[in-house]
């Protein structure tokens, strides 16, 4: 499933945190990990938004950084 997908079944807080700290280098912790699978975002099945995997989580891409900072500023990430 597509971020764009899944990000409206997060709760308000994750994707506070997801904004805040969109862009820098730590790993989304585990339980906002577990949050996203249940939305229905699989780190495997879709992995152009993350960027790495590892024990505390993932990292995400440069293009989904830029697609939630696009949502952040009230923009359309898919508009052309």
């Amino acid at each position: 499933m597509d971020i764009k997908q899944w990000w409206t079944k997060l709760s308000p807080e994750t994707q506070e945190w997801l904004t805040a700290n969109n862009g820098d280098s730590v790993s989304i912790p585990s339980n906002m990990v577990t949050e996203i699978r249940a939305a229905g975002g699989s780190v495997i099945a879709d992995p152009w938004w993350i960027y790495h995997i590892g024990p505390a989580g993932f990292s995400l891409s440069d293009a989904a950084t830029d697609w939630i900072e696009a949502v952040a500023n009230g923009e359309d990430p898919d508009a052309s």
